[in-house]
C-alpha cells in the first residue's frame, strides 16, 4: 500500500483526483476504527458521524475563535471526543445488539442538533468559515494526500497488530461468547470500552485533518446519514475483515464520483450495485473476490 500511495503522489498532478483520494483516506482511517469496533468486537455503532463531527467542529472552533494552533487544537478535540465517547460508552456498552446501535443512534441525532442550533459556537447551518490548514503542510490536497494515507497505513498496521495479539483474540471471542469470555477472567466491559475509544479517536482525527483541509465545515456533512455510511462500508467490504473494511471504504467512496456521470439515474444504479454486491458476496466484497479468484486458480 505505501508504494502504492508514494507511486500516486508522485506520478499524479491532478489536484481534483488528489482532492477525491485524500476524502476517501479520511473515509478509511474512520472505518478501520469501526471494523475493529463492529467486525472483531461485534459492537454496532450508528454514531460515528458524531465523532467525526466532534473531531471537525473542536479543532475548528479552537483555531477558529481562540487562535490555537491547529496541532493543539487536534490534540484537544481528540480529548473531548475520547471524554464524550467514554461518558457515552461506560453506561451504553452494557447493551447488547439493537439497544447499543439506538444508543449510539441518539448521540449521532443529539449532535446533528448541536452543531446546527448553536449558531453562535459552531456556525449553525451556515458552518463554520476560516478554519486554518495545517501550519506544516503546502496548502493543497496533494500534500494532505500524503499525510492522510501515511496516517491510514500507520493505524492499519497498529490495528493489524491489535487484532493478532492477546487483545485482538479477546475481542474475537467477545463477538463468539461474551459468557464464554467472561468465565475465562476477562472484563467484558473494559474490552468494549477501550475498542470504543479507539474507534472513536480514529474518527476524531480524521474529522479533525477533514476541517483543516478543506478550512470549512457544515453540520450536513456530519448527519445520520453519514453513519449509515460507514457501517454500510464496513458490511459491504466484509465486516469479518479489517482489509475488507478498507477496499469496502475505498469502494463506497470513489463509486459516487464515477457514477456522477450518470447524472440522474446515479442513485438507481449505486443501489442496484449494492444489492449484487450484497446476493453475490454476502461475505464481504473482498473476501467474494478473493473466494472466486481461488476457484478460478484452482479450476
Amino acid at each position: 500500500m505505501l508504494i502504492l500511495v508514494l507511486a500516486l503522489y508522485l506520478g499524479l498532478e491532478n489536484e481534483y483526483l488528489f482532492n477525491v483520494f485524500t476524502m476517501v483516506g479520511l473515509q478509511v482511517l474512520v472505518v478501520i476504527g469501526l471494523s475493529l469496533l463492529m467486525g472483531y468486537a461485534g459492537q454496532v455503532s450508528l454514531g460515528h458521524a458524531a465523532f467525526y463531527g466532534l473531531g471537525a467542529y473542536a479543532s475548528g472552533i479552537l483555531s477558529v475563535k481562540y487562535g490555537l494552533s491547529p496541532l493543539v487544537g487536534i490534540l484537544l478535540a481528540q480529548a473531548l471526543t475520547l471524554t464524550v465517547a467514554f461518558l457515552l460508552g461506560l453506561p451504553t456498552l452494557k447493551l447488547r445488539g439493537h439497544y447499543l446501535a439506538l444508543a449510539t443512534l441518539g448521540l449521532g441525532v443529539i449532535a446533528e442538533v448541536f452543531f446546527k442550533e448553536t449558531v453562535g459556537l459552531t456556525g449553525g447551518p451556515s458552518g463554520l468559515v476560516g478554519i486554518p490548514p495545517l501550519p506544516w503542510l503546502p496548502l493543497s490536497f496533494k500534500s494532505y494526500f500524503l499525510l492522510v494515507w501515511l496516517l491510514v497505513i500507520f493505524f492499519l498496521l497498529v490495528s493489524l497488530h491489535i487484532i493478532y495479539s492477546p487483545w485482538g483474540r479477546a475481542l474475537l471471542a467477545l463477538h463468539d461468547s461474551e459468557v464464554a469470555l467472561r468465565s475465562l477472567g476477562y472484563n467484558i466491559h473494559r474490552l468494549k470500552l477501550g475498542v470504543f475509544l479507539f474507534s472513536a479517536s480514529l474518527a476524531a482525527l480524521a474529522g479533525s485533518l477533514y476541517a483543516h483541509c478543506v478550512t470549512f465545515i457544515s453540520p450536513y456533512s456530519f448527519t445520520f446519514l453519514h453513519s449509515v455510511k460507514f457501517v454500510t462500508m464496513v458490511v459491504v467490504g466484509g465486516i469479518a475483515s479489517l482489509w475488507g473494511a478498507v477496499g469496502g471504504a475505498v469502494f463506497l467512496a470513489v463509486l459516487p464520483e464515477v457514477l456522477s456521470h450518470f447524472e440522474d439515474y446515479e442513485v438507481v444504479i449505486f443501489g442496484i450495485i449494492l444489492i449484487l454486491v450484497m446476493i453475490y458476496c454476502p461475505e464481504g466484497l473482498i473476501s467474494g473476490i478473493e473466494r472466486r479468484l481461488w476457484r478460478f486458480a484452482k479450476s
